[in-house]
C-alpha cells in the first residue's frame, strides 16, 4: 500500500487554508501517491472536550461566535462557507467525515504515511492533539510538512509539555517559519527544517489553471483583511487615489461588509484566485493575501494585523515569508519544498 492521507485545516471558511490544502495534495499526487485529506470535521462534545484538555483560552469560543454572527447575518458569508466544499468536490479527495479522533484513528488504518501540515495547526494558541496525528495507528509513518507555530514567545508550561509528548515518533519534521523551527527546538530538542507554505509549491501558471477570471470593468486595488482595524481604510484609500484605482473588497469581518467599498461576496477559491491576479494592487493583513499577491506578480501592501510586542503575535509568518522571497526567490522555494517532500514520502 502506498496511500497518504493529510490533516489540516478544512472547515474555517478561508481562501488560504482551502488553497494550501489544495496545493499539498495536488503536489503529492504528482509525485506519485495515493493522496487525500482526512475529512475532520469536529463536533460540539469534541470542541468542548479539547478546549479543556488542551486549557486552550476561552477567547476562542468569543472568536468563534463572531464569525458565526457575520455569517449569519450576511447571505454572502454563507455562500461564501458553502463554495469551499464545493472547491473541495471539484479540485479534491477527502475521506469519509471524522467527528472526532477515534473517527480519525478508524479511518487513518487505510493510509502507510501521514502528513500534517500546513497552516497554523501547531499554533499553541488553539492547541489540539489530533493536528500532531496523535490518533495515527502503530506503524502508520508521521510526517510534519510545514505546520506553522505562528508566535515567536515560549507557551505556557502545560502546553510545552503536551507539544515535547505530541512531537515524538515522527519520522520528518518540518515546520513554515524559521521562528518557528527555534521555538520547537528550545521546547522538544528537534531541529526541524523550514519548508515554505503549500502554496508556494506551484507556480503562477499552475495557479492560472484553476484561477477564475478577473471581475470585469476598471482597474482596481484589492483589499482583504481577516483582522478589524480602522486604519486600514484609511490605507486603501490613500493608494487607491495615488493609484487612481477602484476598490474592490473581499468581506470577511462584520467592518468589512459595511466597509462602503464595491463588495466581491460570495467567491469561492477560484475566484478569489482570479480576484488577485487581476489586480493592479492588492491591500490585506493576509499571509496567504500576501504569498498569493507574491506569486501572481502583483503589488502586494501588507498591514500588520498584531502588534510585534503582543505574546500572541503572529507576524512572524509575514516576516519569515518576505525573508524567504528576498535571499531565496519563489523558484528556489517551490523547489526546495518538493524535493523534501519527494525525499520523506519516498
Amino acid at each position: 500500500m502506498n496511500r497518504v492521507g493529510i490533516l489540516t485545516f478544512l472547515h474555517n471558511d478561508n481562501y488560504g487554508s482551502a488553497l494550501q490544502a489544495y496545493a499539498l495534495q495536488r503536489v503529492v499526487r504528482e509525485l506519485g501517491f495515493e493522496c487525500e485529506h482526512l475529512d475532520y470535521m469536529p463536533d460540539r462534545a469534541e470542541k468542548v472536550r479539547n478546549l479543556l484538555r488542551s486549557r486552550n483560552s476561552p477567547k476562542l469560543v468569543l472568536e468563534g461566535l463572531r464569525k458565526w454572527s457575520v455569517k449569519a447575518g450576511q447571505d454572502s458569508a454563507r455562500a461564501k462557507s458553502a463554495a469551499i466544499p464545493a472547491f473541495y468536490r471539484h479540485r479534491m479527495r477527502l475521506s469519509r467525515r471524522c467527528r472526532n479522533a477515534k473517527e480519525l484513528r478508524n479511518a487513518s488504518r487505510e493510509y502507510d504515511k501521514l502528513i500534517c501540515g500546513s497552516d497554523q495547526i501547531w499554533n499553541p494558541v488553539w492547541l489540539n492533539p489530533v493536528y500532531f496525528l496523535t490518533f495515527a495507528p502503530e506503524g502508520v509513518r508521521k510526517i510534519a510538512y510545514a505546520p506553522s507555530i505562528g508566535i515567536r514567545t515560549m507557551p505556557a508550561a502545560g502546553k510545552i509539555r503536551k507539544i515535547r509528548k505530541w512531537t515524538k515518533g515522527f519520522d520528518a519534521v518540518s515546520v513554515r517559519e524559521e521562528e518557528g523551527a527555534e521555538l520547537l527546538e528550545k521546547i522538544t530538542g528537534i531541529r526541524a527544517e523550514v519548508m515554505p507554505d503549500p502554496v508556494c509549491l506551484l507556480s503562477r501558471e499552475e495557479w492560472g489553471e484553476i484561477a477564475a477570471p478577473a471581475p470585469a470593468g476598471e482597474k482596481y486595488l484589492l483589499c482583504y483583511f481577516i483582522g478589524e482595524n480602522e486604519s486600514y481604510r484609511e490605507t486603501v484609500r490613500r493608494i487607491s487615489n495615488e493609484m487612481g484605482l477602484r476598490v474592490l473588497e473581499i468581506p470577511v469581518t462584520a467592518e468589512g461588509y459595511s466597509s462602503g467599498f464595491e463588495k466581491l461576496e460570495g467567491i469561492g477559491p477560484e475566484e478569489f484566485l482570479g480576484a488577485v491576479r487581476g489586480a493592479s494592487c492588492i491591500c490585506t493583513d493576509s499571509f496567504h493575501g500576501l504569498v498569493f499577491g507574491t506569486i501572481m506578480g502583483v503589488r502586494t501592501e501588507v498591514l500588520r494585523r498584531y502588534r510585534d510586542e503582543d505574546p500572541e503575535s503572529k507576524n512572524s509568518r509575514v516576516d519569515n515569508f518576505l525573508r524567504q522571497t528576498r535571499e531565496q526567490g519563489a523558484e528556489e522555494l517551490r523547489k526546495q519544498g518538493i524535493a523534501w517532500l519527494r525525499k520523506h514520502l519516498e
